[in-house]
């Protein structure tokens, strides 16, 4: 699965980011028609820093987290930047839209990540009858020839009507679906934990935060207790999960240590530390040594 953001998202899509980026934050919306993915293969968009509205009318299958949701009509599917997503084609034709945007284009209206169909797979993919689905496509024509005018502030309105598609959204009963079916479960379930541990790296600016960093978090995300988590990994990887989060932690902390010129404050920050006092202790405890000698020293 790779890490696709905007700019790989639209060298996909044989589109120029540059007229679509704002100030304000990012925002655009395409027809599904219009997307002419090669093929029709599935592909799969692993977003690190974009949030994804999808009205998709066409036989699929949307593998959320560890959920597998067969669709044989229209759907609403709401994806957050740190839950694995995977849409899956099974029938040619497909129709609909796709609306992406930054979490900065919400930053003045309050915290997008807080509404309930982006925070987990129990209630991100929602099912449209007929009637449903004539009004949220009208809600999407409505931002698709919106953010093709000139009015002032078309990006006040656009936010607007993304607003409600979430809210007329959480109204709706959410569908439901099993769990992926694989070779094995401990491993699918080892793979998308992997998959967003790595999601989260390299920490490329000094002002990026990793959003996990604890057990409970990516269990949250993957939609499956803790408990059940820790199992799996262990059995698969012989290593619970609070160890592998830390050596992974770890192994970017040093990358950062060696190739930036960032100060540790920076760089325990940049890993979710609130105190670098903590990160000095995390990193002696688990390296042999400060963050400070590592980076005097020669050590890899």
């Amino acid at each position: 699965m790779r890490f696709v953001e905007l700019q790989s998202f639209y060298k996909i899509l044989n589109r120029d980011i540059a007229t679509a980026l704002q100030e304000s934050g990012h925002f655009n919306i395409f027809r599904i028609e219009d997307m002419q993915l090669p093929d029709y293969k599935p592909v799969t968009y692993s977003r690190r820093n974009f949030f994804k509205i999808s009205l998709v009318t066409g036989h699929s299958k949307i593998h959320y987290a560890d959920q597998s949701i067969e669709v044989l009509d229209s759907v609403l599917v709401f994806t957050n930047p740190m839950i694995p997503y995977h849409w899956e084609r099974i029938s040619e034709k497909q129709s609909g839209y796709v609306c992406i945007f930054t979490e900065a284009f919400f930053n003045r209206f309050g915290n997008i990540r807080d509404y309930p169909v982006f925070q987990s797979a129990d209630g991100a993919v929602i099912p449209l009858s007929a009637g449903s689905i004539s009004r949220f496509s009208e809600l999407f024509l409505k931002m698709f020839n919106e953010l093709q005018g000139d009015y002032a502030f078309k990006y006040d309105m656009l936010r607007s009507l993304v607003m409600e598609v979430i809210h007329e959204a959480q109204k709706m009963q959410p569908a439901t679906g099993g769990p992926v079916v694989g070779s094995n479960a401990s491993e699918r379930i080892t793979g998308l934990f992997a998959e967003l541990l790595e999601r989260q790296f390299p920490i490329e600016l000094s002002n990026q935060v990793i959003q996990l960093s604890t057990p409970s978090a990516f269990a949250k995300q993957l939609n499956v207790h803790v408990n059940h988590l820790n199992k799996a990994l262990k059995e698969i990887t012989g290593k619970t999960t609070s160890r592998l989060i830390r050596e992974r932690i770890l192994q970017e902390a040093k990358v950062l240590l060696k190739s930036t010129n960032w100060t540790v404050n920076e760089i325990a920050w940049s890993l979710g530390f609130e105190e670098p006092n903590h990160f000095s202790t995390f990193f002696k405890s688990l390296a042999g040594i400060t963050p400070n000698k590592f980076r005097q020293s020669e050590a890899d």
